[in-house]
């Protein structure tokens, strides 16, 4: 089971009543251990906490790291325990550690894990709900919300008639807004202009039985005595250069299908409005968004029955909190006064994230973060 929580820590007094509160709405209170595998964090997170992170090595050679994240952490302790696969909530009051330009290393969050939830929109706007009681908690009774949805563009993505490792591809950089972008460029040129030095072998491998390609890859690699890169193991390091083959042999897109994908990540408004335009572009194109539409839509409505006015909250298609697990609505709070850059709030949903720590089955999952120091500067200067 996740730990039970230390409850003498010393915090602010209101993140301690927030806590509170969370714990008699049902979430459990733990605290996963500070020092984590760092294998699934390399992983699993965007390249903002990736580069951030604090790494050790034991007598064995095995990479741990100071916790840089709750959601991973409280993941792997939810998979591990007799609760995993059934609903179940769990909040949290604890230290994470990141490498930052400028301040401390150590940023006090506090926040919620919620697994196994089907009612997905209900569970994201109670979380955006939540986020926002936190706020005001400091004080802060009006917060930017600013909201996205990765599941809107692997929609779109798996709409389009592209190879299945450009529609992986561009989904894992839509975090990555440069490499997004890159990638257009690349696959609008065409696949085969740019081409790095080994091309003959990428165009060797691309055509090859993939088992074999990876066997070979995976041998090359062992002989030259390289086991692991950025955290990343001999396989993927593998998968990562058969997939570059896959690219380099797949057709060009056509200008058209880049127009629309620009078109898309265009849209923004409050999330009426973009649902309108969201829906507009899909009949245009002729294009199935049905679905995400339609979870987007009921999203709205149940951020309506909780008192928020959706009318106040900015949705932009190319919103993302650079996390790369995330799957669907994501969301972010900020200081509307400007004092505070960096968000007050932020989560959302990552329902692949348990099937790629090891659960058979795909858990829905939603959470957010809140951190303690900016919420208590925007406060006591509000």
């Amino acid at each position: 089971m996740p730990q039970a929580a230390n409850n003498d820590i010393g915090t602010d007094p209101r993140a301690d009543a927030l806590v509170s509160a969370y714990e008699r709405a049902g979430y459990g209170r733990v605290t996963p251990a500070i020092l984590q595998p760092a294998e699934p964090f390399l992983d699993l997170s965007g390249e903002d906490v990736r580069n951030k992170i604090y790494l050790t090595t034991d007598a064995e050679g095995r990479e741990y790291c100071l916790r840089p994240d709750f959601t991973i952490a409280v993941s792997r302790d939810y998979l591990g325990s007799a609760a995993a696969g059934a609903p179940a909530g769990f909040c949290y009051l604890g230290p994470i550690f990141r490498q930052l330009d400028n301040g401390p290393g150590e940023l006090l969050q506090i926040g919620i894990e919620s697994f196994g939830r089907r009612d997905v929109a209900a569970a994201d706007a109670e979380m955006l709900s939540l986020s926002l009681e936190a706020a005001a908690q400091y004080g802060i009774a009006k917060p930017d919300i600013r909201m996205g949805d990765v599941g809107l563009f692997a929609a779109l993505i798996g709409a389009l008639d592209l190879a299945p490792a450009w529609k992986r591809r561009l989904i894992k950089d839509f975090n990555r807004k440069t490499s997004l972008a890159q990638d257009l460029e690349r696959l609008t040129l065409g696949a085969m202009s740019k081409r790095p030095e080994y091309q003959g072998v990428l165009a060797a491998l691309a055509g090859s039985d993939p088992k074999a390609a990876h066997a070979l890859v995976t041998d090359l690699l062992s002989i030259a005595g390289i086991s692991t890169v950025g955290g990343r193991s001999v396989g993927e390091i593998a998968d990562r250069f058969l997939e570059q083959a896959t690219l380099g042999a797949s057709a060009s897109l056509p200008h058209e299908t880049r127009v629309l994908i620009e078109r898309f990540l265009t849209i923004a408004g409050d999330p009426d409005e973009a649902a309108a335009d969201l829906r507009a572009l899909a009949a245009d194109a002729k294009i199935d968004l049905a679905g995400a539409l339609d979870l987007f839509e009921s999203r709205a409505g149940f951020i309506a029955a909780r008192g928020i006015d959706v009318a106040s909250i900015r949705f932009s298609t190319a919103f993302s909190v650079g996390l790369d697990y995330y799957t669907g609505f994501e969301f972010r709070l900020h200081d509307p006064a400007g004092r505070v850059q960096q968000p007050l709030v932020a989560g959302g949903r990552y329902d692949d994230l348990l099937t790629r720590l090891g659960s058979k089955t795909q858990i829905p999952a939603v959470g957010l973060g809140a951190f303690v120091g900016r919420l208590v500067a925007c406060g006591d200067r509000s």
